[in-house]
């Protein structure tokens, strides 16, 4: 599976040790930076990989900054992405199984890497329920989706 990863300071190093498992089990990532810890803003970072993953051209993808809030609200300005924040593996497993969540906003200052590892492996191993409820209500969001964003050019 080809992943963008996006990151702000706070994230790099979370993000590269994320990076190296999804490396490691196979999957292509497209680093979308930042690659060092100086201060930066967000959005020079989460903007264009949210914009990969909106076009297609990635199918997933995962941003780390302080709280994941901000790479969340960013990145959910884009028609066809439906991003959560993640602070557990119960929460990233819900998030893939009833809302097909395609990227996964996680906050390198609220949890440590070894949570974190969790919450990504968890999300990855897991698909989206096919049960008819389920893919009813995703329904439902992704029109409100394509009636209420604009799409990318």
């Amino acid at each position: 599976m080809k992943i963008a990863m996006a990151n702000d300071h706070a994230g790099t190093q979370l993000k590269n040790q994320i990076k190296a498992w999804l490396e490691g089990e196979g999957h292509e990532v497209v680093d979308f930076g930042t690659y060092d810890e100086q201060g930066c803003d967000l959005s020079d970072f989460i903007y264009p990989a949210s914009m990969a993953v909106a076009k297609g051209e990635c199918e997933r993808g995962i941003f780390v900054d302080g709280v994941g809030y901000g790479s969340a609200m960013i990145a959910n300005k884009f028609r066809g992405i439906f991003a959560c924040v993640c602070q557990d593996p119960v929460c990233a497993e819900l998030a893939r199984q009833h809302n097909d969540a395609n990227v996964l906003c996680i906050g390198g200052k609220i949890i440590g890497p070894v949570l974190a590892m969790a919450v990504v492996k968890t999300w990855m191993e897991t698909d989206a329920l096919t049960a008819e409820r389920y893919a009813n209500r995703r329904r439902k969001v992704a029109a409100i989706d394509e009636e209420r964003t604009v799409a990318v050019g």
